[in-house]
């Protein structure tokens, strides 16, 4: 284990977690992940791999097939696979915020039906929720659901669907009308269980096929459409409509943790690849480590990484309490994204111009990293919601 980014008090079970997704990365994911990810395609060996090593119900209770472990093992692997390939904690993430989100509000009946299968990977959970009309601005959805007998119709499109080809459950939030005077009381979200790939995947549904990206390759990131798709009332997260926008939040607040969690290990990674390289290339007789510029840029890298690696672990034990979080993974989404961008520039610049080239893994990170900065909330949205619970806490009696 490295010298950064350690966390304290973990148990011997989360530590042996760990090691053995350390060593998956090493084995399994490192060397090939710079071809897969230039070639946009999907890790099915990857993913396979993780299916045995039963991460896929890493935090779904054991009563239902999976290890019940908490948010912060959860967030510790994520950083780890992330220092391979920040595509393969994706791939993991929605599924896991959508089996979160059944554990959490699902019906007895739900929970029974589909976390044996999600912890075994045989259910591979997607998260929809934003459209092309809005993201951060969730009360502006358009799609709709509208009853019919013992069935909702729904109509609309979503978009920026992280498995949404290779996923057959989509977590979706749509407006139902349910009365209420507040628009985010009108939202329910939809289990909607349908077949993997491109096309029409369900009646009335269809998955147009993958956005092309410059980034966060491999995973597949689709659009979704909705033309008169039927799906039974019993398909209402909770069995209960009009409780959806508060269910899909309570899922990105955890969401936000992993983002943050995925940020710390692409800059570790950074990190990695700039004092190796440091050491190795050399300058006017001597390797370029021992230049002071260079060495100020190694030593602000590793101060930012350790940042915001310790706020991350803040922020999931927070949750793993029982605490409302929304402040403290606000801050870890916003500073571990901003540092990451920093950290895989310096890099970048240490690397000179062999960062510019494909064969150097910097490239790489360097097309990933901008997506930290957007993905579950933008920078700007993350001070909005740190500024609000800020002025909130510190309210003063007028």
């Amino acid at each position: 284990m490295s010298r950064l980014a350690r966390t304290e008090g973990l148990t011997e079970v989360q530590q042996e977690i760990l090691a053995t997704i350390s060593g998956f990365v090493d084995r399994e994911v490192l060397p090939v992940a710079t071809e897969l990810e230039h070639a946009d395609a999907y890790p099915h060996e990857i993913v396979e791999g993780l299916k045995k090593l039963g991460v896929f119900g890493l935090t779904i209770p054991e009563e239902h097939g999976g290890l019940g472990e908490s948010l912060l093992t959860y967030a510790l692997v994520v950083e780890e696979l992330s220092r391979g390939w920040m595509s393969i904690s994706g791939i993991l993430n929605t599924h896991f915020i959508v089996a979160y989100m059944v554990i959490r509000h699902g019906t007895d009946e739900q929970k029974a039906r589909l976390l044996p299968g999600m912890a075994e990977g045989r259910i591979r959970g997607a998260f929809s929720m934003s459209e092309p009309d809005c993201g951060s601005d969730v009360a502006a959805i358009r799609t709709r659901a509208r009853p019919d007998g013992d069935h909702y119709i729904i109509d609309g499109r979503k978009m920026w669907v992280t498995n949404g080809g290779s996923a057959n459950l989509v977590a979706l939030l749509c407006r139902t009308d349910e009365g209420a005077d507040a628009p985010h009381r009108n939202m329910t979200t939809f289990l909607i269980e349908k077949e993997p790939g491109f096309g029409e995947v369900a009646p009335g549904l269809t998955v147009p096929g993958k956005i092309g990206k410059m980034g966060y390759k491999g995973v597949d990131t689709t659009e979704l459409l909705l033309d008169g798709h039927r799906i039974p009332a019993d398909r209402v997260l909770g069995g209960v409509p009009g409780r959806g926008f508060y269910q899909m939040m309570d899922g990105v607040e955890v969401g936000r943790v992993n983002v943050a969690a995925r940020a710390c290990g692409i800059a570790r990674r950074a990190f990695e690849l700039a004092i190796d390289y440091a050491q190795r290339r050399e300058s006017f007789g001597r390797p370029i480590a021992d230049h002071q510029a260079v060495r100020f840029r190694l030593a602000e890298m590793a101060t930012k990484i350790e940042a915001a690696h310790q706020m991350v672990v803040m922020a999931a034990r927070r949750k793993d309490s029982g605490e409302r979080n929304d402040l403290e993974a606000g801050m870890a989404k916003y500073l571990a994204g901003e540092y990451c961008k920093e950290v895989v520039e310096d890099a970048f610049r240490i690397h000179g111009g062999y960062g510019y080239s494909t064969e150097y893994e910097i490239e790489r990170l360097y097309r990933e990293a901008p997506m930290l900065l957007i993905g579950e909330g933008t920078a700007d949205i993350q001070k909005m919601i740190i500024g609000r619970r800020l002025l909130e806490e510190y309210r003063i009696d007028s």
